[in-house]
């Protein structure tokens, strides 16, 4: 079996109110799963339409204290095992890192198994975390039971703001954390790795200034950003279309939203830092 996937996030809250977030069950249903009961040290388990396989709860709670959590989950006919664990940065900082067996990045190319989307799952779960400790809203969210991929974000920046942090290469690796280069013109490349990585990069099929994008992903459809000046303000409509409904990129199109999630806090928050904390910077 490959090594654990490894994600590590900054989350600004003690540590204590980070564990209560990860263990209390009306918290979970905010930042994590449509239904959740639990009953430590006996029972951990999340489930519902935002949840892979959510049609009933597949956990196993294995063990439960101050700072780790670690339970099973069964995935298409794999128990997999997810361990989270809690380090205090400093009095209002906490480091958490969660490990997560049996990813294959592969799955998440091809989506030959429903375990291909826990990288992204995972993603959002914490981004949706790290803004439900600090009091703010959370995004919109998958459903693993429709193939009708449509969110809505309102972002406190001007729609020029937004607009080029989505389309200037810099500023989209800055918040989205993963190296991206853009080509902002109508049949310009949108690679993710950069452009001189990608030898398959997306195309630019549509672009308004202050106003839309349209990215052509081959099989996995077509990615449009809609901007609307509120007010000062910018309602951002993310919609993901044209993909084979019978094997729709559940992985794709979660993994963006975890992206818009950083979006949100690279314009809103003054002295915003990204949550993500590479390995390099775990120490």
């Amino acid at each position: 079996m490959s090594e654990p996937m490894i994600i590590r996030v900054r989350l600004d809250a003690p540590i204590k109110e980070v564990r209560h977030a990860l263990t209390d069950p009306a918290a979970m249903r905010v930042w994590l799963a449509e239904h959740a009961e639990v009953d430590l040290p006996e029972r951990y388990e999340f489930w519902g339409r935002r949840t892979p396989e959510g049609e009933a709860p597949h956990q196993r709670l294995l063990h439960a204290d101050d700072h780790t959590l670690r339970f099973t989950w069964l995935l298409d006919g794999e128990e997999t095992t997810t361990e989270i664990t809690l380090r205090e940065e400093d009095a209002g900082t906490t480091v958490l890192t969660l490990s997560q067996t049996h990813f294959d990045f592969q799955d998440a190319i091809t989506g030959a198994s429903i375990r291909g989307v826990l990288q992204v799952f995972w993603s959002l779960a914490l981004s949706n975390l790290a803004d439900h400790v600090q009091g703010r809203e959370i995004g919109p969210q998958p459903d693993y039971t429709t193939t009708d991929f449509r969110g809505h974000l309102d972002i406190a920046a001007p729609v020029s703001t937004v607009y080029e942090s989505l389309i200037d290469s810099d500023k989209a690796t800055e918040w989205f954390g993963y190296p991206i280069g853009i080509e902002p013109y109508v049949g310009g490349r949108f690679a993710m790795g950069g452009l001189d990585a990608n030898p398959q990069p997306a195309k630019i099929i549509d672009l308004v200034p202050d106003s839309a994008i349209s990215v052509d992903w081959g099989p996995m459809g077509v990615v449009t950003w809609d901007l609307e000046d509120t007010g000062g303000a910018t309602r951002l409509t993310f919609v993901q279309s044209g993909f084979d409904t019978a094997n729709p990129p559940y992985g794709a199109w979660t993994g963006w939203l975890s992206g818009l999630a950083e979006l949100r806090r690279y314009h809103e928050q003054p002295n915003w830092r990204a949550i993500w904390i590479a390995d390099d910077q775990a120490a």
